[in-house]
């Protein structure tokens, strides 16, 4: 380990000595960006592959530019531009609210009439949240609803539907392919269990839902180091009433445990069985259908529950890369500001967020947002375009809960395990991206003499891999050796070994 972070201080650590005159100035730029620039051909073998902005904010530096102006496809580094939209065009304490109204009467402990449940798109409206909530209904003396339970998920207009992303893996149930929804609760995930003692196997889930069943076939094994998840196969069997049994199978020993995330459900009828599943547990009874209808306009109110600000949900989405409440926040902007004409809240969002950057004198051209979240293989954006849009969000009012949001280097978030023991751990905010052949990054970072650099890389490689190699190595080297226009890059006589 110490040999390859050497080697990396050795690759891309650019000596110092002194500049006198402007062409020195210029050569310190051509000979920083070059060592790049040769650095990423040796570990992509293209030399368009590469493409990169660096931009000081608050101090000496020379900007630096790489194939800045291809348009390439950025991965998650997109959910940067939502989330700074966002805290621009609704401002960071807007908040979603869910409604819970009725159009019955209350009669001793039961309330005759229907439950309505209005969703208001929140992001993040988990099982904590509607546990609370709804368990004021027993509070108020409530243990039987007579009639039906009634979903309204009004708020988004998706006449077209959504682009859905082609994912060659191999799990449609995975977490991160959760599409956004009106009914979107709990980010409509189930997390099943297995643990392994003297008895044999136990399995559950949270939450348990009626209509999701667990078939396990896991056999408990003697004690012995606990194996990787990847070593259980999760299948989940779809029945003709709508039903999912989830079969999985394996071996673990004694004193261990296995996880899963699994979407098996469609968000409308998880949400439905969610809050059926929560009233049983509080011992109330709801006895009739679950629907999808519209709430009656004299319907009354009789509980409510308030999301976090924006700002709470924006540091959700940047530090792990929430893609369903990113593409969730997108269509929250494209409902908040949507025309008479428009009929889908996705394009309406991006037709915004365009603006708003055009606004701002940012040209947009060939730039393709698609679905806020940068799950996509058509978004493209250059990284000019990422640098200006950075420089801009440093000088918004909305500063500092855009850069909080962002994973610190080698401590939290998507950048935890990057760029360990390398002398930058907190020095910079970096959100990045990852896909198949993509690997991208864009955040501040601060030198050695505490200038602080708005950067964009993004590799499109076939395999990009090792993109994330040297897309590190440009956050080290502008740390360690930013070129300031006052140095000239040199090598130094031996890497500097870093524990």
């Amino acid at each position: 380990m110490h040999l390859l972070v050497s080697a990396m201080a050795a690759a891309l650590s650019f000596g110092t000595a002194h500049a006198a005159d402007p062409a020195e100035a210029s050569a310190t730029k051509k000979t920083w960006s070059s060592q790049v620039r040769d650095y990423a051909f040796q570990s992509l073998n293209d030399e368009q592959a590469l493409s990169m902005a660096a931009i000081p904010l608050n101090g000496p530096g020379i900007e630096q530019y790489i194939n800045a102006d291809a348009l390439m496809s950025p991965g998650s580094i997109i959910k940067l531009i939502t989330t700074y939209a966002a805290l621009e065009t609704l401002g960071p304490t807007y908040h979603w609210d869910t409604n819970f109204y009725t159009d019955g009467e209350l009669v001793g402990d039961t309330l005759n009439g229907n439950f309505y449940v209005d969703l208001g798109g929140d992001p993040k409206l988990t099982i904590e949240r509607l546990w609370s909530t709804l368990s004021e209904l027993r509070g108020m003396g409530i243990s039987t609803i007579n009639g039906n339970l009634v979903l309204d998920g009004d708020v988004f207009k998706l006449a077209d539907g959504l682009p859905v992303f082609d994912d060659n893996g191999d799990n449609p149930h995975a977490p991160f392919l959760v599409q956004p929804s009106p009914y979107l609760t709990n980010l409509n995930l189930v997390h099943f269990q297995v643990r392994a003692d003297e008895r044999g196997t136990q399995a559950w889930s949270a939450p348990s839902l009626n209509d999701v069943i667990i078939d396990n076939r896991v056999t408990a094994a003697a004690e012995g180091p606990c194996p990787a998840r990847r070593s259980f196969d999760w299948e989940p069997i779809f029945h003709e009433d709508h039903r999912v049994t989830v079969r999985v199978t394996g071996e673990l020993p004694q004193g261990c445990r296995t996880t899963a995330y699994l979407s098996v459900l469609p968000h409308e009828q998880y949400t439905a069985s969610l809050i059926r599943s929560l009233l049983t547990d509080m011992g109330i009874e709801i006895s009739g259908k679950s629907l999808l209808a519209n709430t009656p306009e004299d319907a009354r109110l009789i509980l409510k529950t308030t999301s976090p600000d924006l700002v709470t949900m924006v540091r959700d989405i940047n530090k792990w890369s929430s893609n369903v409440m990113a593409r969730q926040l997108l269509l929250t902007i494209g409902a908040k500001y949507r025309l008479d004409d428009d009929e889908d809240d996705r394009v309406a969002g991006i037709r915004v967020i365009y603006q708003w950057l055009q606004d701002k004198g940012i040209n947009t051209a060939g730039m393709v947002i698609d679905n806020g979240a940068g799950l996509t293989r058509h978004g493209r954006i250059t990284a000019r375009q990422g640098a200006q849009i950075l420089q801009h969000a440093w000088n918004s009012d909305y500063s500092a809960d855009l850069m909080a949001s962002m994973p610190l280097i080698a401590m939290d978030g998507t950048m935890a395990r990057r760029l360990r023991n390398a002398g930058l751990d907190g020095k910079g905010r970096i959100k990045t991206g990852y896909l198949e052949n993509v690997r991208s990054i864009a955040g501040f970072t601060r030198d050695d003499t505490d200038t602080t650099w708005a950067v964009v890389g993004m590799v499109n490689n076939d395999p990009a891999w090792n993109g994330q190699a040297v897309l590190d190595r440009i956050i080290y080297s502008l740390h360690h050796r930013p070129p300031t226009g006052t140095t000239l890059s040199q090598a130094p006589s031996s890497g500097t070994e870093i524990r």
